[in-house]
């Protein structure tokens, strides 16, 4: 059924209501092209598929990601230093590209077949991976052990993790935002299910994140390398069958051009009319009406205001659809070019805890491999598996926020999330605070027992020592990495929310460029003084000082977010049932 045949039908019968109960209004189509039937596509139908590949994706990726240290000091033989700084850089490309894999999902491929052709590359580069293990040209040496890996090997190894980063930066931002696009906004109870979904789309994550840091790196360490390749391949390859048979239940937003044109058309036209006094009253500046807009509509904010002259009428005589969308905005326009604006200063004050965040991959994983992981007859855990108990503190904060904290702030707030997104994003910053206070004091401890017994080393400390560094991370995670993943999809415009995951996921990336940065520098200046925080191993390392270092770090800048936090203003929705109706999305019902 055609949208204008389906909009017409329901004027014609005067039964909007029960038609919008039937339909999906919200701009998205199903997989023939037709007005989506609400009770047959969309929300946790069309979610199970999504977060399913979800799952395999992270088992694959985290399979990978918290052994790399690992794998660089133990068959490429990299230093500490160098393996550190190669995780890093690796960590930082993987959640740099998604901002050209959102871009591309958002302007032209759209967001299914964007997943679709990222996993093939995903594919790729787990295949190739496989192979420099099994395949004897590309090994790392023709014995078990060598002291220098072949060239070869390093050259395929590097292509193949950089082939899954390519894959990565297409797969991530394009499939969470698909994921929440089959909840309508405009419809109350999808819009609560919504909120809902990032919480479990992060439960299911974390889910796959467990399993490959214990099933997969137990094979890794026990079995080999080759045959935990073999089976995170089996596992993704699963995992994009299943996201295919869903096809029939989506909902799908077709792709309408680049975003970034709409917000240059806006700074052009703002910057062509500087001369023109401002309205005194923002009805004065130009909107369309609702029954001809193409997607939802904005209300009008008193921030950035000079972007408002972009959206004032001059010549009066021409319709608006004729002239050049150079010289004239709409409101909606003008506030979406005021969101993306309005999510820098949020973003930059959300790296200093990106960069804590870096840390779990690399150095609490390394703490790990010096201390004593035998655990009932002889049962050694492997060092990445540390990295599940990180998993288990953001299933468990995630669950309780989900179940408990929520309810209960909801009836006490009027607001629907039960608080604003930046707030749980500060609460999360507040435990990584406590996460590097807390890794501090553990390393002290065990550069103390190395002191007292350079022979034996740590091995006498018992690496659960590591669990309470490790689970105060993950509900730090499960409060500021799903509020930025939820404020970065919610608060950008429509038409860019591939991008909005993206711009999530790029904080995490600049900030493993940061720590590599941080690394280098503080290594310099360390070493000039006398002895350098970062040493050939763990024992002869200062990571403790480190960890007191970025956690004054990250509080001096919670400082600053408080700041950023309170001056923010949220995302100005038009309702349906009215034009001047608005409703603020992160606000509490009161304030509508």
């Amino acid at each position: 059924m055609e949208p204008k045949k389906v909009a017409a039908a329901a004027g014609k019968n005067g039964d909007l209501v029960d038609d919008q109960e039937k339909w999906v209004f919200d701009s998205s189509v199903d997989h023939k092209g037709r007005v989506p039937f609400r009770s047959s596509t969309g929300v946790w139908k069309a979610s199970l598929f999504i977060i399913a590949i979800e799952f395999g994706e992270r088992l694959s990726y985290f399979g990978i990601a918290t052994s790399l240290i690992l794998y660089l000091t133990k068959v490429i033989h990299q230093d500490l230093k160098t393996a550190a700084k190669s995780v890093n850089c690796w960590s930082g490309v993987t959640t740099l590209m998604p901002l050209l894999g959102g871009f591309i999902a958002d302007a032209y491929l759209g967001r299914f077949w964007t997943v679709l052709v990222s996993s093939i590359v995903y594919l790729l580069g787990l295949g190739l991976l496989t192979m420099s293990w099994f395949v004897p040209s590309l090994r790392a040496c023709h014995a078990d052990m060598c002291l220098e890996p072949r060239k070869v090997h390093e050259v395929v190894f590097f292509l193949a993790i950089y082939l899954i980063s390519i894959g990565t930066g297409g797969h991530k931002p394009s499939l969470e935002s698909f994921g929440a696009d089959q909840f309508d906004d405009d419809h109350a109870e999808e819009r609560k299910k919504k909120m809902s979904f990032f919480n479990w789309w992060n439960s299911g994550l974390c889910s796959g994140l467990l399993l490959g840091v214990t099933v997969v790196v137990y094979v890794q360490e026990h079995v080999s390398w080759g045959a935990a390749d073999v089976i995170i391949t089996i596992v993704m390859a699963v995992s994009l069958l299943i996201f295919i048979i869903g096809r029939p239940f989506y909902r799908y937003r077709v792709p309408k051009g680049s975003p970034l044109t709409p917000m240059l058309q806006v700074l052009v036209a703002a910057i062509a009319k500087r001369n023109l006094p401002h309205p005194s009253d923002p009805d004065q500046l130009f909107e369309y009406p609702k029954v001809v807009a193409k997607g939802r509509l904005l209300c009008h904010t008193k921030n950035l205001e000079f972007l408002d002259k972009a959206a004032i009428l001059e010549d009066y005589e021409t319709p608006v659809d004729q002239q050049s969308p150079w010289r004239i905005a709409n409101v909606t326009k003008v506030e979406e070019m005021k969101l993306v604006l309005n999510v820098i200063p949020v973003w930059l004050a959300s790296l200093p805890f990106g960069i804590s965040v870096a840390q779990s991959t690399t150095f609490f994983i390394k703490q790990a491999t010096t201390m004593n992981r035998e655990i009932g007859n002889g049962f050694l855990i492997p060092p990445a598996s540390v990295f599940g108990l990180t998993a288990v503190g953001m299933i468990i904060s995630v669950t309780f926020y989900e179940k408990i904290l929520v309810p209960v702030l909801r009836r006490a707030t009027g607001n629907e999330r039960g608080i604003q997104i930046l707030q749980r994003i500060g609460i999360g910053m507040l435990f990584s605070i406590a996460t590097m206070v807390v890794a501090a004091l553990v390393e002290e401890k065990r550069l103390g027992v190395v002191e007292e017994n350079p022979t034996k080393g740590s091995l006498s400390m018992s690496v659960f020592w590591l669990a309470p560094q490790s689970i105060i991370s993950g509900v730090a995670d499960g409060f500021a990495l799903v509020g930025l993943q939820e404020y970065f999809y919610d608060q950008v415009p429509d038409s860019m929310r591939s991008l909005g995951i993206a711009f999530y996921l790029s904080v995490i990336g600049a900030a493993n460029f940061l720590s590599s940065f941080l690394i280098t520098v503080v290594d310099h200046v360390t070493d000039k003084s006398g002895r350098s925080w970062f040493g050939k191993d763990m024992n002869s390392s200062r990571l403790d000082k480190f960890y007191w270092l970025l956690a004054a770090l990250v509080a001096a800048n919670l400082f600053v977010y408080v700041v950023v936090a309170r001056r923010y203003s949220y995302k100005n929705v038009q309702r349906s049932v009215a034009v001047a109706d608005c409703y603020q999305g992160d606000r509490s019902r009161s304030h509508v």
